[in-house]
Parts: structure tokens; sequence; C-alpha cells
């Protein structure tokens, strides 16, 4: 099997990449390399999507194409230069416009030009289903895939990665929301794995690329079993989350896996049946928490977390 990687040297693509290279195939990777090396036993290609395809890459065949791009031009320019190859494109679930749904549309209005995400990161959705579009007007076989929140080893963004560390750490843990607010994660060495086995099949048609909907109570209760720990949780409902300016989802001062609710009680409870009909397998969240623990989080702080917990209790 002769697979091309358009990307390859971080998170998701490199998963896919490493264990192509763990099935015997012949892997190109086709990136700038700014974010580090490809994994050691790929072919590089060097390119810059910015810039026309080069001859190698026009001139070469491959069985199958994996592409991570957010960029309808960088998507453009690929299907242009690869028009047989089966795609496998990785998309988002921030293409549906009801986010209160878990439904598979509507899907929102296509953005066909490169927007800058620092000045409009609301653009993300809208550019990636141009880049859907492009991939399954121009190619002649493909498959799309929409992840949810993906997580596991590697992840440059430490979402997940606070749970293990939080829970690990033990104490009074500060949870948010509602115990029964449902969510969903994704480990990544699954997801690359089923992309390549589309690859192989070939998998044609959209698919959600989501882990199995839970219970947050139950997600974090499996998340503590994969550190060794028994979780004191604190539940902290979402009005008082909201008057403490607490940031939701991602990043720093966040509180990662919560999200207002009703307003996303779609986003995180898409059903993984058809995926797993096609093949998806999922590991346990514990596992995957194990394996995360000792990355770097990127959330609330813990003198944070203590300042919100005395605040709840004296309200």
């Amino acid at each position: 099997m002769r697979l091309l990687v358009l990307g390859g040297t971080r998170f998701l693509s490199r998963s896919v990449a490493e264990q192509a290279l763990q099935r015997g195939w012949d892997v190109t990777c086709a990136c700038r390399g700014s974010s580090g090396p490809p994994p050691s036993g790929v072919t590089h290609l060097s390119w810059d999507r910015s810039q026309d395809a080069p001859a190698a890459l026009v001139e070469g065949t491959w069985d199958a194409a994996v592409d991570v791009a957010r960029l309808p031009s960088h998507v453009r320019r690929a299907v242009k230069a690869l028009p047989a190859a089966h795609w496998v494109f990785v998309s988002t679930i921030n293409v549906y416009a009801d986010n209160e749904s878990s439904a598979m549309e509507p899907l929102v209005e296509p953005i066909g030009e490169d927007v800058d995400l620092t000045e409009d990161p609301e653009a993300y959705g809208p550019m990636k289903v141009a880049c859907e579009e492009l991939v399954t007007a121009g190619t002649r076989s493909s498959m799309i895939v929409r992840p949810g929140l993906i997580v596991g080893p590697g992840d440059p963004t430490g979402r997940f990665s606070y749970w293990p560390e939080r829970l690990a750490r033990g104490g009074q843990v500060l949870a948010p929301g509602s115990p029964d607010d449902v969510v969903q994660v994704i480990d990544v060495r699954d997801l690359a794995a089923w992309l390549l086995d589309a690859c192989e099949a070939p998998t044609t048609g959209a698919f959600d690329g989501v882990g199995e909907p839970l219970t947050i109570s139950a997600l974090l209760t499996e998340v503590a079993a994969g550190v060794g720990t028994e979780p004191q949780l604190t539940w902290v409902d979402t009005a008082f989350l909201s008057s403490q300016d607490v940031q939701p989802w991602a990043g720093e001062g966040s509180i990662p896996l919560w999200l207002p609710r009703p307003d996303y009680d779609g986003m995180m409870s898409h059903s993984t049946q058809p995926a797993i009909d096609a093949g998806l397998r999922l590991r346990p969240v514990a596992e995957t928490a194990r394996d995360t623990l000792g990355e770097t989080p990127i959330a609330i702080t813990a003198e944070r977390e203590r300042e919100l917990l005395a605040a709840w209790h004296a309200r």
C-alpha cells in the first residue's frame, strides 16, 4: 500500500504515518517539516502548500492520501495535483450549524477563501466545509471524517491531559456542570487506525469520527481508574462557572470538556454507530488517560481551582 500523508509531523497526521509504517506500507509525507521532522522511515517530500505542488508530487502515484488541512487553497492545490487517489479527508464536527443537535445536518455555509483563524476563529468550520466540497468534487473517491475532540498521547493542545493530571493529584476536584452532561472523546491512535483501514478498503462517504457518548461523571470515573485514583468530585454548575468568567472547552484558564448547556448538547453526543459499522474500534477512556498522564495540560491552575471551590462553598 502506497500512502501519501499531507502532513505527518504532528498529532493525528503523525500517528497516521507511524501506524502506516508499522503495517509495512510505503509512506510519503508531504509537508514543510517546520513543525518537526516526520517519522523515521517515511519519504519526506518537502512542500509549502501555499505554493504549487512540486513535480515529485504531481508525478507520483499513491493508492490513497490522508489530508488534515483547514485552508481551502491548500486542499484545492492538492486535489488538483492528485485527482486519481482515494482521499480520506479529516474535517470536524464544527461543520454543523446547530450545536444543540447531534444530527449530521445542516452544515454551515462554506467559506472558500483562506481566513486567518487568529482574527476570525469562527471561520474554521466554514473553511472545512469548503475543503470537504473540494475533495468530494475533485477526487475519484473519497471519505470525509468529522472528528470531535481528539485526545491521547502527543496532543499539542493539552486539552484532555488536564483530567488525568488533576485526578492523579487527588483531593477535592472541581467537576464542571451536571454529572449527567454528555461528552465524548476519541483517542488519536484509534482514529488514525480507522483512517488507514478506510484507505485500504477503500471506504467512502461522510462519518462522524467520535468516541462513545458518556456522561461526564462516567468519563471522569474512567479517567480516575486509568490513573489509579478514586475521584472526590464537587459538581459546580454552569451558571456559577459562567458568573466567574471561567472559559469552557480548551485553552489557558479553561475547564476542559465543559461546555455551556443546552447550547452545546448536540456537539458532544454524536452517534458513533455508523463509524463503528464502518470499522472504527475504540479503546477504553481509562487506557487513554493512563497513556496521557504526564503530558502538559493547558487549563485552569490549581490555585484558580481552589479559588472557585472556595467561592462555590461560600455562595
